[in-house]
């Protein structure tokens, strides 16, 4: 019997999965639609709805609670800034999961996870190095 065992563990130890809720919330408070995993997304979904209404709450003792459980600091500042002024007169369901097939490799239910009235200039933003290839093709002329 699983009674009060509330969520999953994604076969994966405790601080790793901590880790990857940790990463995970950056990324989509970063981006502000993530793909991932079925399972993953059902489970980030209530991680990142309890750092929004902390956010939303303010304070010095929530911005430290926030910060703990996210440690990211430029993120920490677009929640509370950015995020918790958008979705103020909301009570809640601030973010949603859309169910997008299923991964080639494995079959792997796949998701979207994505804030509701999102901002979709943020999509992809400064994700990392983009290779180029037409950096060579001009010195080799």
């Amino acid at each position: 019997m699983r009674h009060r065992n509330a969520h999953r563990k994604l076969g994966r130890t405790t601080s790793h999965r901590l880790a990857m809720l940790k990463n995970m919330a950056a990324a989509l408070i970063k981006h502000e639609q993530i793909t991932t995993t079925l399972p993953k997304a059902k489970e980030l979904r209530p991680y990142v709805e309890k750092l929004v209404t902390l956010a939303k709450k303010g304070g010095l003792s929530n911005r430290r609670l926030a910060h703990a459980r996210l440690e990211d600091d430029t993120q920490l500042v677009k929640l509370f800034d950015v995020l918790a002024g958008r979705y103020e007169g909301r009570a809640g369901g601030y973010v949603r999961v859309m169910k997008a097939g299923f991964r080639h490799s494995d079959a792997a239910p796949m998701a979207v996870i994505e804030f509701v009235d999102r901002d979709t200039s943020a999509k992809g933003q400064d994700s990392g190095p983009v290779e180029n290839n037409d950096v060579g093709l001009d010195e080799a002329a």
